[in-house]
């Protein structure tokens, strides 16, 4: 299994969880940005810096993942590309997007953005929280467990 972030706006916290898993399971983590972001010096984690444009991180993402493998991203929509690719993906908060939802969270992302779009003022998500980081550390430990992701 490799372990795909999108690592724009995912949390520090997330991703230092990240870089521990990596180092106790020896399993390959990248992080894709259009920036270059500091990493630990390991044989497992490395970064990945794509262009400035629109989804070239989705993009490489897309491109790069395989059956079997797992991406951390709180975007639905690639989500559902790596879905049908066969992987797995864990939002920061400790949600699993699988083939089983992944059309369900699709819709309700697609139905808020239709919202906006009117007009209606949602707000943006919450501030990430401890009871967050812990769902992911938790689902991230038994999706590892398994071996598979499955």
């Amino acid at each position: 299994m490799h372990i795909w972030v999108d690592a724009d706006a995912c949390p520090k916290v997330i991703k230092e969880i990240l870089f521990r898993a990596a180092e106790r399971r020896q399993l390959p983590v990248t992080l894709v940005a259009n920036r270059p972001l500091a990493v630990p010096a390991s044989r497992f984690i490395r970064s990945r810096v794509v262009p400035g444009g629109f989804d070239e991180a989705d993009k490489l993402i897309i491109a790069s993942v395989a059956p079997g493998d797992l991406v951390v991203s709180a975007d639905i929509p690639l989500a559902a590309e790596v879905v049908a690719q066969g992987a797995l993906t864990l939002s920061p908060r400790g949600t699993l997007y699988t083939r089983d939802n992944i059309s369900e969270h699709l819709s309700m992302r697609d139905l808020k953005d239709e919202l906006r779009k009117s007009g209606m003022d949602l707000g943006g998500p919450p501030a990430l929280s401890h009871k967050d980081r812990q769902a992911f550390a938790n689902q991230l430990d038994r999706l590892l467990s398994r071996g598979d992701g499955r």
